[in-house]
């Protein structure tokens, strides 16, 4: 009887088992296994899932990545490109078709400023231009009288005073007209106006503009500032903490608000030598290009490449991120199972360093391992991840 139940016992193991067995047995191909063997990590793929998620791998990249600072800041220009136009004696304005924006030339005309004293200024000149020549004529008679000792010291003199003090008058009439705007040459030749034309100093923008046609402008009074937009550069505030780190010569990008994604470059020419109040210093780049789209006082994103080095890089989409860590799949190779090939992909830690266009340097968190010999899957990361810890959740509690 004992013999009997041993008999049953192990023929029910047996066909237990085979059940088991066949339930772990080969399943379709739209299906990928987790070797749970080997190791908790290793996904297998046939060759349909294999070309229908598109994988691709190869070895890892050396690429020169820097380490960066990432500060903000602003577009901006330096004192000297930002002009503010006004009239030093004042005036109507008598015309204008300047706006905010409007791009202009050097020497293309902004506004004209009419004042009934200009007539004035120019006749006063005209007139001692008239006198001139009398008084000329006069000294040089005077000074041979002198010299004959025929007139006076006194006579003289006084021919010689009246003619420099006209002379001077003369020259300090031409300098205020200049400033104003007038070429005294024009008036010499009989050409008097009551209005003066205001021309572009520079190429660039109008980025304000402070009066209107009719409107009296005061000489304190600015009418227009123009902004030379071949200037701009980037203006960081870097915090003192940090400044150790920034030199001059340093590459920085940057990106502005409403573009994140797009980065322009820079190179640090100017570093502050005060620190204000909030404890940061501010440091200047020069563009490397110009872009049409930048305008003084945008906000900006920068990061400024501190250090660079050599070091073993993957694209960003190589990367992926479980249970709060980093992880890499390594391809493994292919063998061949049931007449059917399988590629093996092998999940592995890594840890993550700087980041720059695109690309990020990475590390294995087993040291032991050589990163620099591994096919690294460059493509499909996300979809062997979902895949493979989809099949890992189903395949709990089998005894694979």
């Amino acid at each position: 009887m004992k013999n009997i139940f041993k008999y049953i016992s192990k023929t029910s193991m047996a066909l237990l088992l085979g059940l088991t067995i066949s339930s772990c047995g080969p399943q379709d191909e739209e299906v990928i296994e987790v070797n749970h063997t080997e190791s908790e990590n290793t996904v297998e793929l046939t060759k349909a899932q294999f070309e229908q998620a598109g994988i691709k791998f190869g070895s890892l990249e050396k690429r020169v990545i820097g380490s960066e600072l990432r500060v903000n800041g602003v577009i901006d220009v330096p004192p000297q490109s930002n002009i503010s136009i006004h009239m030093p004696y004042g005036g109507f304005v008598k015309y204008t078709e300047m706006l905010p924006g409007t791009k202009v030339k050097k020497g293309q005309l902004l506004v004209v400023i009419e004042n009934p004293e200009f007539i004035q200024f120019q006749q006063e000149y005209l007139e001692s231009l008239a006198k001139q020549e009398f008084l000329k004529a006069e000294f040089d008679r005077q000074k041979e009288l002198f010299d004959e000792k025929v007139a006076s010291g006194k006579t003289f003199q006084q021919a010689k005073s009246d003619f420099l003090a006209n002379e001077a008058r003369i020259k300090t009439m031409e300098e205020r007209l200049k400033l104003i705007g007038f070429n005294p040459a024009k008036i010499r030749e009989g050409t008097i106006s009551a209005s003066v034309n205001i021309f572009a100093p520079v190429n660039g923008a109008v980025r304000e503009i402070y009066t209107n046609v009719g409107k009296y402008i005061n000489p304190q009074d600015v009418i227009m500032d123009i902004t030379n937009a071949e200037d701009l550069h980037v203006e960081l505030t870097v915090y003192e903490n940090d400044i150790p780190r920034v030199q001059e010569g340093q590459r920085i990008r940057f990106a502005l608000a409403n573009s994140p994604e797009e980065w322009r470059e820079a190179e640090v020419f100017l570093i502050g030598s005060g620190v204000r109040e909030d404890r940061s210093v501010t440091v200047h780049g020069h563009l490397e290009k110009m872009h049409e789209d930048l305008k003084p006082g945008m906000y900006i994103a920068a990061r400024i490449e501190t250090d660079s080095n050599e070091v073993l890089a993957i694209q960003e989409e190589g990367i992926v991120r479980f249970g709060g860590k980093q992880y890499v799949f390594a391809y493994t190779g292919e063998k061949t199972e049931n007449g059917a090939t399988v590629h093996d992909f092998e999940m592995m830690e890594v840890i993550k360093g700087y980041t720059e266009d695109g690309y990020t340097q990475i590390s294995l968190a087993d040291a032991e391992k050589d990163l620099s010999t591994l096919q690294v899957v460059t493509k499909g990361a996300f979809t062997l991840l979902a895949k493979a810890k989809n099949t890992e959740e189903e395949g709990e509690g089998h005894g694979h």
